[in-house]
C-alpha cells in the first residue's frame, strides 16, 4: 500500500513529505525531533518539526487513528479547547518492505504544559486547585456539546497559563463518542472515570516524591467531582422568580458571562397563576470574553486574559472622552479598541526582549505586566504607569526566569 496523507490543511502534505516515514517512530534521529515535554501515552509519541511548524506525531493502528482525527476535527468545529489534527499517515512500510503503524498528526499547542511537567519542582496546593477548575471546566464544556471523553485524566490534557489561572485543552479523543446530547449516567460515568484517574495520577507522583505533602491525591480526585457538579448546576439549572422581577433573569446571565459562558437560547414560561417566571438557559456557550475581546480588537486570547484585557481596555476609554471633539466615530468602541491594541497593547508587549518571552503568547506577558504595575504601585502607593512597569519587570523579573524563558508561574 502506497504512503496516503490525508490533512486538513493542503500546506501540511507537502511538508510532512519530508519526515522520515519510513522508521519507526521510536527510532527518529533527533534532527527532525523537538526537544518538548511529553506527557505519559500509551502510544509512542513525538514532537518534530514540519517546516516553521512544530508538530506532534502518535502512532496508533489506523482505524482508530482516523476516528480521532475525525473527533478532534469535530470539536474543533464546535469551539472546543482540543489540540488541532492536521493529518493522519496511512500505508507506511519500513525500508525493509514491512508495515509500520499508520500516524496521526496534530499540531503542538504552543506554550502548554503536560502535567508531569509541571510537577518537576513541587506544585503548591493553590496551584493543583487551579488545574482542578480548569480540568472541570473543559469537562462541562464537553459534555455541554454531547461529547463523552470516555478517558478524562490529567495525562490526557494540556495546560495554558491564562491570567493567574489554567485553560485546559483535551489531547487525548481516542476514546470519545460525539452524542447529540448526554444522559446523565453518560456524564456520572465519565465523572467517575476522572475521579479515579487522577487520584491514580496523584498517587503515583507522590510514589515518586513529586506531590506536595498538603496534597491529598484521593481528596483532589473527589475535588474534580465536586468542582465540575457546581459549574453544571450553575450552567443548567431551572430558575424561578417572581413575575415582573426581570432583573433576576439578568442577573443570572451576567453571573453566567462572568463564569465565561454566553446564554445562546433560553426558555422562559409564565406560571398559571401568573405569579411566577420559570427561566432555563437552553444551550450555554462558552467564551463570551473570548468572542467579545475578538470582536472589537481581533485578539484572539485564553477566557481569563479576555477578561483582564477588556477591564484594562475598558479603563483606558474611559479616560479617551475628549478625543476628536466633533467626530462622532471616533469615540464608537471598535474604533478606541483599535487604537488601544495600537498606541499601548503592541507596544507594551513589544517592549519585552523576545528572547525572556518564551513561549508564552503575548497576551499572558500583557497580564504579567499589569499584575507587576499593580505590585509596584501598591508598594509605592499610587499609580506607577505601565512604562515603568514594563521597564521593572523587564530588568528585575525577568531575567530570573532567563532559564526557563518563562515568567513567574501565578502563585
Amino acid at each position: 500500500m502506497a504512503l496516503q496523507i490525508n490533512a486538513t490543511n493542503p500546506e501540511h502534505p507537502a511538508l510532512l513529505l519530508a519526515l522520515p516515514w519510513d522508521t519507526p517512530l521510536e527510532e527518529w534521529p533527533e534532527e527532525y525531533l523537538v526537544p518538548l515535554p511529553r506527557g505519559i501515552s500509551r502510544h509512542v509519541v513525538r514532537y518534530a518539526r514540519a517546516g516553521d511548524e512544530v508538530i506532534a506525531v502518535k502512532e496508533l493502528a489506523e482505524r482508530p487513528a482516523v476516528r480521532e482525527y475525525g473527533l478532534l476535527r469535530d470539536l474543533d468545529r464546535l469551539g472546543i479547547p482540543a489540540v488541532d489534527p492536521l493529518a493522519v499517515v496511512t500505508g507506511r512500510t519500513g525500508r525493509s518492505g514491512g508495515p509500520l503503524e499508520p500516524v496521526l498528526v496534530t499540531r503542538h499547542l504552543r506554550g502548554s504544559m503536560p502535567y508531569r511537567s509541571m510537577f518537576e519542582t513541587t506544585m503548591r496546593p493553590a496551584t493543583m486547585h487551579r488545574l482542578m477548575d480548569a480540568l472541570a471546566v473543559l469537562l462541562v464544556r464537553l459534555h455541554l456539546a454531547g461529547f463523552a471523553w470516555g478517558d478524562c485524566s490529567l495525562s490526557n490534557t494540556l495546560f495554558r497559563r491564562d491570567a493567574g489561572a489554567y485553560a485546559a485543552y483535551l489531547v487525548d479523543a481516542e476514546t470519545g463518542e460525539l452524542h447529540p446530547r448526554l444522559s446523565p449516567g453518560q456524564r456520572e460515568y465519565d465523572l467517575d472515570l476522572a475521579r479515579v484517574n487522577i487520584s491514580g495520577e496523584l498517587l503515583d507522583l507522590e510514589a515518586s516524591g513529586a506531590l506536595h505533602p498538603a496534597v491529598d491525591p484521593v481528596g483532589f480526585g473527589h475535588e474534580i467531582c465536586t468542582r465540575y457538579q457546581g459549574l453544571w448546576q450553575e450552567l443548567t439549572r431551572t430558575s424561578v422568580y417572581p413575575a415582573g422581577e426581570y432583573h433576576y433573569i439578568e442577573r443570572r446571565i451576567r453571573r453566567l458571562n462572568d463564569l465565561g459562558f454566553d446564554v445562546a437560547e433560553m426558555q422562559i414560561e409564565h406560571s398559571p397563576g401568573g405569579d411566577t417566571v420559570t427561566f432555563v438557559p437552553k444551550v450555554v456557550d462558552a467564551g463570551h470574553h473570548q468572542r467579545q475581546l475578538l470582536r472589537l480588537t481581533g485578539l484572539d486570547t485564553e477566557e481569563n486574559q479576555a477578561r483582564r484585557l477588556l477591564n484594562d481596555l475598558e479603563s483606558w476609554m474611559a479616560t479617551q472622552d475628549d478625543h476628536a471633539p466633533g467626530d462622532p466615530l471616533a469615540a464608537r468602541p471598535e474604533v478606541l479598541a483599535h487604537r488601544w491594541v495600537r498606541d499601548v497593547f503592541r507596544p507594551t508587549v513589544r517592549a519585552v526582549p523576545p528572547d525572556l518571552r518564551g513561549s508564552v503568547d503575548p497576551a499572558e506577558i500583557y497580564h504579567q505586566l499589569l499584575e507587576h504595575r499593580w505590585y509596584l504601585s501598591e508598594q509605592a502607593q499610587h499609580d506607577i504607569g505601565l512604562d515603568t512597569a514594563v521597564a521593572d519587570y523587564v530588568r528585575n523579573v525577568l531575567p530570573r526566569a532567563r532559564e526557563t524563558l518563562e515568567p513567574p508561574a501565578p502563585a
